[in-house]
């Protein structure tokens, strides 16, 4: 198969409308060819590619910074000699003059088919700010690795932030090329964009099932998103940022496991199974232990549960990650109800609201995990009808059948 880069390069007539124009490009250290050249280093030398700027969204256009809220700055690329704008540091959205730089900007982000993921809100800003300067957007289309299934509560309004870009569920199923579309469309805007569409994509193809596995290389697209597996678990596990457990940072597995040094992990795993043992299927938990060498409980001997996504008993069309993780905190808040569960702290320069409740869009999910007369079927009304209306909503756009 090809990725969006691969057909810019392979195929000249794709290539033709940008002779003669400024190029910019948005990316990160996952956009990189089929033989792991950098996109950047990869248009430079391709002809009639005349690269005037690039930008750097969270971590870093080279994926240097490794937490959250650490920001980059602007530099000069030196090899290339172009200026590198950094849309994670003063500023969230391209300036003026950052806009000033180029006539038509390629994005070419490798995503991992989560709300969350702030790549999307980049996508957002700067397709409203080449709205606004009549600048032409290329998004050079890349695989959602988690695939089509769609999961979790939509996003409610008032609650939009640079980790929610707009009314979408957790797990949305699109690619970074039909969420342009969708934005495009719903936010009304008047801005020429075009998708360089993949070749030979099969979201529904074993094993990779989302991602073209054992033709293609991983390369993290954050620092904490080394695997498929961690892709997979993102939409479920990422709430744990929300949270006083770990998610495993500063171990080989973030985002895959999770615990604490207080956690009784076999009791929380049973507590899960009685809650709802249907929102458990296709993966394997086991019960672990593990140390952080950074991040919460850095240096403590944290019992956990790993998510094992990885071995043929992973069935993709029930994995529910968000449901899983949701089961997890209400086994634990029925355990311990005085458990100091909910991390109070800046989250992504909000400190207004609860991390648990932005990564969500809205109270509901901790609502239900704190009400201790709710259960499973509460939640599972809740998600499902958003889950039915975004399925229908997302159909006009989806670029792959």
């Amino acid at each position: 198969m090809k990725f969006g880069i691969d057909r810019l390069i392979d195929e000249p007539v794709l290539r033709r409308p940008l002779e003669g124009r400024r190029v910019a490009l948005l990316a990160h250290p996952a956009s990189v060819t089929r033989d792991l050249v950098h996109s950047l280093d990869a248009l430079a030398v391709l002809p009639g590619i005349r690269l005037s700027a690039a930008f750097g969204p969270q971590h870093g256009l080279r994926g240097e910074k490794q937490d959250n809220m650490v920001e980059s700055a602007d530099y000069r690329d030196p090899v290339h000699g172009i200026p590198v704008f950094s849309l994670y540091g003063e500023v969230r959205r391209p300036t003026p003059a950052m806009m000033d730089s180029f006539d038509v900007l390629l994005v070419d982000l490798q995503d991992l088919g989560c709300r969350i993921y702030t790549f999307i809100t980049t996508l957002r800003y700067v397709l409203e700010a080449a709205a606004r300067h009549g600048k032409a957007v290329w998004v050079l289309d890349r695989p959602n690795p988690a695939g089509r299934p769609v999961e979790g509560l939509l996003l409610e309004p008032g609650w939009e932030s640079f980790v929610g870009a707009g009314p979408l569920p957790m797990r949305h199923g699109l690619t970074l090329g039909d969420l342009a579309r969708w934005f495009v469309r719903t936010l009304e805007l008047d801005v020429d964009c075009e998708v360089v569409t993949m070749q030979g994509w099969a979201p529904d193809e074993a094993p990779g099932c989302g991602w073209p596995l054992g033709s293609r290389a991983w390369v993290n697209p954050s620092p904490n998103a080394p695997n498929l597996s961690m892709a997979r678990c993102y939409a479920g596990t990422v709430m744990l940022e929300g949270t006083t457990l770990s998610e495993g940072r500063g171990t080989t597995r973030p985002l895959e496991l999770f615990g604490a040094p207080d956690l009784e992990a076999r009791a929380l795993l049973a507590g899960m199974a009685r809650i709802a043992p249907h929102w458990l299927r296709g993966c394997r938990l086991r019960e672990c232990w593990f140390e952080p060498t950074f991040h919460k409980h850095a240096g403590k001997l944290c019992a956990g549960v790993q998510i094992h996504v990885d071995d043929p008993a992973y069935d993709h069309a029930a994995f529910r990650p968000w449901r899983l993780m949701a089961a997890a905190f209400k086994a634990l808040r029925g355990l311990r109800p005085d458990y100091a569960l909910w991390r109070d702290f800046p989250y992504e320069y909000e400190r207004e609201r609860l991390a648990i409740d932005l990564i969500n869009g809205g109270e509901r999910l901790r609502r239900w995990v704190d009400d201790p007369a709710a259960d499973a079927g509460d939640l599972e009304c809740l998600a499902a009808a958003d889950e039915a209306s975004w399925r229908e909503e997302r159909e006009p756009f989806l670029l792959y059948r």
